[in-house]
């Protein structure tokens, strides 16, 4: 049998609930999204030309799946006993994120992820702020960053 798929439009994808979602964020970042109504999705971000932090966020009932293509990341999250825990991620390392997890993602210049949200069954929008979170990160450049980076590198 030859390998030859039909293309689904975007009105025939939209007709059995999977719609797409392009934007072009604050910080610079492309996101490409398809969505479902059960509030699962796929996004690939597309980093701007200078590194920057995401915004401080948790989801009630989703998991998040990120996966670094290409670049390099900076993970934050607060941990239960309200510390902030940095994880630096290059090509290929991943990280998953629990429901009611606070976290927050940097993004190196030009660098590409991709995040998949599942399970929970959330319609409504599922994201929430976490002002507490944003106190630690957004003060935290591309330099302090890059110095976590080479002391991963070093392997300290």
């Amino acid at each position: 049998m030859a390998y030859n798929p039909k293309n689904i439009s975007i009105e025939e994808a939209r007709a059995a609930g999977v719609d797409v979602n392009f934007e072009l964020m604050n910080n610079g970042e492309k996101r490409y999204r398809l969505i479902s109504p059960d509030g699962s999705s796929y996004c690939r971000t597309v980093g701007s030309k200078q590194g920057a932090w995401q915004n401080s966020h948790y989801h009630k009932s989703v998991s998040e799946f990120y996966v670094v293509q290409s670049g390099w990341i900076v993970y934050a999250q607060i941990s239960l006993n309200g510390e902030l825990n940095l994880r630096l991620l290059s090509e290929g390392e991943s990280v998953t994120v629990k429901p009611l997890v606070h976290h927050n993602v940097f993004m190196s210049s030009n660098s590409v992820t991709h995040t998949i949200k599942y399970g929970g069954g959330y319609t409504e929008p599922d994201w929430f702020p976490s002002i507490e979170l944003d106190k630690y990160t957004k003060k935290l450049s591309e330099n302090d960053l890059l110095e976590l980076r080479r002391a991963k590198e070093k392997g300290v």
